[in-house]
């Protein structure tokens, strides 16, 4: 009897378990692969209409979303910024121009107080020259 059992235990060791749950998952392991790169040619062609169909669906869906968008009023919209900045700059430029006129005539004023008469002439002549350009 002892000898029956020596044969069984050299027979299962460890060794040879774990060879053979080795050969068991590399087996497995080819068979799934297997799975994952060949295809039946009757889920291959329903595939390709499910996924023609979702390419189709999202190219209308971005047709009509673009359709959708008020390009000419972006457009218009974007004008009218345009219009309002180029505006805008144009008076701040008319109101430095002003403002500067002013500053000199005070300076002029502080200046010179005895030929008042004369340099209030000569700045109304400037003024009004300033201002003939303006309009």
């Amino acid at each position: 009897m002892d000898h029956i059992y020596q044969k069984c235990r050299k027979r299962f060791s460890f060794k040879n378990a774990t060879i053979a749950l080795t050969i068991v998952n590399v087996l497995i392991f080819l068979f799934l692969l297997r799975g994952f790169f060949t295809s039946s040619p009757s889920s291959s062609s329903s595939s390709h209409r499910i996924i023609s169909a979702r390419l189709r669906y999202i190219k209308e869906a971005r047709e009509i979303r673009l359709a959708m968008q008020p390009l000419e009023l972006i457009k218009r919209v974007k004008e009218i910024q345009q219009e309002a900045s180029e505006g805008h700059e144009r008076e701040q430029q008319k109101d430095v121009k002003h403002n500067t006129a002013v500053d000199l005539s005070k300076r002029l004023n502080a200046f010179l107080p005895t030929n008042e008469a004369l340099s209030l002439k000569a700045l109304e002549e400037w003024l009004n020259r300033i201002y003939l350009r303006r309009i």
